[in-house]
């Protein structure tokens, strides 16, 4: 039989892995000459991977759901078969089945096996571990619902086919079902890709190259924000900003190790004759920068440094390009191109742990200003026991051992929980990984705090510093992307707010509406005023009834409208309403922009200029007459 990974007596487990097996059944009544993959159970339901001869599409659903209700009524019964490892391999091969075939061979080898598990249910036969219900008179009909079509390769592996998932949702009822599709329908709408398009905040154009986002004016604005945060913050804790080239020689990530463990996922190299050695026709390698810290390394050892430096803070937004394999790329979560919050932390032994404490508490305080909860801190270790231990780590078990203890010592003593994950460290040290989940339930990793005790000692390296006894001594260094990279931190923004920003983040910040073309020389003197306070205003002289005006200042989830009408130009003030509110305050347009402007500075997450100007009074506390008008 298979190893087990996991076995449960939950009949949601069993009814879940069962009904992959009926969607199985169904595609192959429906596709002949189908390659299976797997079809295992997930949280929500089920999925089960193809090699289909004619693709299949959501329109294909309903026809594939009324063949899995056909088989569900036949009431077959799920009989568990066992073979050798040789019938098994045959047993593939004649179902038309090479990749299961071989991945059978692989277990047995593996795994000493002699013998495999199947499962027959009806005219369908499958390798399986199970389990599964005794019949498919067990499975609800009204239980299951096709979901998606996506890609995905066979058993993960980029340079294996690439195979077409089919999954479902599953549940023991039609009500728990239609409450689970509610949900999801609803989160999805507030899904990056959909907030990106219909906010203009970023385009992803063919012509310039997959995965290359192009940052429209509203993106760009919620980017400089960021990097306005960032650098206010960490000037505040004791960190200088650098700036490093997009390109660099080939030198550098061999160096660094890159070249030798990351080259897969790197741009080609440039070939370029170097100028400084033209004379000898010598030719040198350029490649786009793929990390930042090869570079920051560079500038450390640009200078002697001794202990009294340290520790030294270095930070920038740094350009970074990896070449992501197209099926990974996604929206602004997997892209080729990225902007990344990113500071490398060189310091003494002792100083770790005050420096990890450090980076967490400035990662913490950007959560709390943001609102963001939902997230795991992970602790991630080496694997000593990993049987390509020499590939994937620096083999030092006693530096793993003690900077895996100084972490856990840190998150310890910051206070916040967290969870182990042996396996998931960086080659050069441990790291603590912060998980989020998006809105479609996917879990990201979505910034890191990473220890690196090898690459500044290795011998390519060699960083130095003069230490208190006078000799030299190699540096530790902390790399931490507290705000991740712009593409990924916005991603995750917009899913947050569902694309409502707080007022300092959003990218129009106020729309001036006249309500017709008699006041828009007022509306123009209003608007003025407000970009010569650095407020992000926009202007709408068109001669759009105001219904509508207000309606689409709305979909762009504008914090506030300012209506102009007859009264506000009368008695120079301006009449404000507040996204999501229907009730509107009058009020000097003077003290709305003092109150703004605090707001803004304080990056406030509530809007409360209006309900600030109704709780102090204004020259008018409802709504302008004129406003309702149009």
């Amino acid at each position: 039989m298979l190893p087990r990974e996991r076995s449960s007596p939950d009949s949601l487990f069993r009814i879940r892995h069962s009904l992959a097996h009926v969607l199985a059944q169904a595609v192959v009544s429906l596709r002949p000459g189908v390659k299976r993959g797997f079809g295992p159970p997930t949280d929500q339901g089920f999925y089960y991977d193809f090699l289909l001869p004619k693709s299949i599409t959501p329109d294909d659903f309903s026809l594939i759901e009324d063949r899995m209700a056909q088989i569900i009524r036949e009431n077959q019964a799920f009989v568990r078969e066992e073979y050798s490892a040789d019938e098994a391999v045959r047993l593939l091969l004649s179902l038309g089945e090479p990749l299961k075939a071989a991945y059978a061979e692989e277990l047995a080898a593996k795994h000493s096996l002699r013998q495999i598990s199947f499962y027959r249910n009806g005219p369908f036969i499958d390798m399986c571990r199970g389990p599964h219900v005794v019949s498919t008179s067990e499975l609800p009909i009204d239980g299951f619902k096709l979901r998606s079509v996506a890609g995905a390769y066979w058993r993960g592996d980029s340079q294996q086919p690439m195979m077409t998932r089919i999954a479902a949702w599953c549940f023991s009822s039609r009500e728990e079902l239609d409450q689970q599709v509610a949900r999801y329908e609803a989160r999805v709408a507030n899904d990056h890709k959909r907030l990106g398009a219909a906010l203009d905040i970023y385009v992803l154009d063919p012509i310039v190259g997959k995965g290359l986002p192009l940052w429209l004016p509203n993106g760009t604005a919620i980017r400089e924000e960021l990097e306005t945060l960032a650098r206010e913050e960490e000037f505040r804790r004791g960190y200088v900003r650098v700036a490093t080239p997009h390109i660099t020689r080939g030198e550098l990530y061999r160096q660094s190790g890159h070249l030798e463990l990351y080259r897969d996922r790197m741009f080609p190299p440039m070939t370029l004759v170097d100028d400084s050695a033209i004379a000898g026709n010598a030719v040198d390698q350029y490649f786009l920068k793929p990390m930042n810290c090869p570079h920051h390394h560079r500038i450390f050892a640009a200078r002697p440094r001794s202990y009294r430096d340290l520790p030294l803070r270095l930070t920038e937004y740094g350009d970074v390009y990896r070449y992501e394999s197209s099926g990974e790329i996604s929206g602004l979560l997997r892209v080729r191109g990225m902007s990344m919050n990113d500071a490398h932390i060189y310091c003494t032994k002792e100083q770790i742990k005050d420096e990890i404490k450090a980076a967490l508490d400035l990662q913490a305080h950007y959560f709390q200003l943001f609102g963001f909860a939902d997230y795991d801190l992970r602790l991630s270790l080496w694997d000593p026991l990993d049987p390509q231990l020499r590939e994937k780590y620096v083999n030092n078990p006693a530096l793993w051992a003690e900077t895996e203890a100084i972490l856990r010592d840190a998150l310890i003593e910051s206070g916040q929980p967290y969870r182990e994950a042996t396996g998931e460290a960086a080659f050069y040290g441990p790291k603590i990984d912060v998980q989020f989940k998006m809105v479609t339930g996917r879990e990201e990793t979505f910034s890191t705090v990473q220890l690196d005790f090898a690459v500044p000692a290795s011998d390519r390296m060699n960083l130095t510093y003069v230490g208190s006894d006078g000799k030299p001594a190699h540096p530790f260094v902390i790399h931490r992307a507290p705000l991740a990279t712009h593409e990924r931190f916005v991603a995750f923004l917009l899913e947050h707010f569902a694309g409502a920003f707080p007022s300092w983040l959003a990218p129009v910040q106020v729309a001036v509406l006249p309500i017709s073309e008699q006041f828009n020389d007022y509306a123009s003197k209003v608007h003025a005023s407000l970009r010569s306070g650095l407020v992000r205003a926009e202007l709408d002289l068109s001669s759009t009834p105001l219904g509508r005006k207000i309606r689409e200042a709305e979909l762009m989830k504008v914090p506030y409208l300012i209506i102009l009408g007859a009264r506000e130009v009368t008695e120079e003030v301006v009449t404000v309403r507040v996204r999501g509110k229907a009730a509107q305050s009058c009020m000097r347009l003077g003290d709305f922009q003092d109150r703004l402007r605090r707001e803004i500075a304080a990056r406030n997450p509530i809007l409360a200029v209006a309900e600030e100007a109704t709780e102090r009074g204004s020259p008018a506390d409802t709504a302008s007459a004129t406003s309702d008008s149009g």
